[in-house]
């Protein structure tokens, strides 16, 4: 799995002795791992943009727009790896990781964002590892990075869970009379 080994003397050093091994990064599997992530991220922006509009026509506005405002996110994520991807020579695959699911009850909703994010987390934990056997270490920050942002989101997710689960539909139809934030440009 390891790109080969190549023998270096450490960064500065004029010792002629003084070697030492490195791995060379395998680009392949960046890309393959780099590539997964941009189809997940894009089945995550396609399913909460499927509950921004049901929970918007629903009259939640403020749960509406926070699937929203996560799908951006997720929109940047997916142009940061594909910046990633560009870079080490690859090609973009722009296809989902799956078909939207098709739930309009906020609770089911709420659910099925926290498994998603919490799907994520562990993914993209391994995708760092793995990268660090790949001698990848900007891909693995990447990760790393949208590791952050994932537990974020499965927070923020986890939260309007709870507040459902404790005041039940109060907590909804309280919703309903809370203006959703404007539109930009509106």
């Amino acid at each position: 799995m390891r790109g080969p080994i190549v023998t270096l003397p450490p960064f500065g050093s004029t010792e002629p002795n003084s070697c030492q091994k490195v791995s060379i990064m395998k680009r392949d599997e960046s890309i393959r791992l780099l590539n997964r992530t941009v189809a997940d991220e894009l089945q995550a922006v396609h399913q909460y943009m499927y509950f921004h509009f049901h929970l918007d026509d629903q009259g939640l506005g403020p749960l509406a727009m926070q699937f929203k405002r996560t799908a951006i996110e997720e929109m940047v994520h997916i142009e940061r790896i594909a910046e990633r991807i560009l870079f080490l020579k690859g090609e973009i695959d722009l296809a989902p990781s799956g078909p939207v699911e098709r739930i309009t009850d906020p609770v089911a909703m709420m659910k099925k964002a926290m498994q998603m994010e919490e799907g994520s987390i562990v993914d993209y934990n391994n995708a760092a590892i793995e990268c660090t056997k790949l001698a990848d270490a900007v891909s693995k920050q990447l990760f790393e990075s949208l590791i952050t942002d994932e537990e974020r989101h499965f927070d923020a997710f986890e939260k309007q869970a709870d507040n459902i689960e404790r005041f039940g539909q109060s907590y909804l139809a309280l919703q309903s009379f809370q203006q959703s934030e404007p539109e930009p440009g509106a």
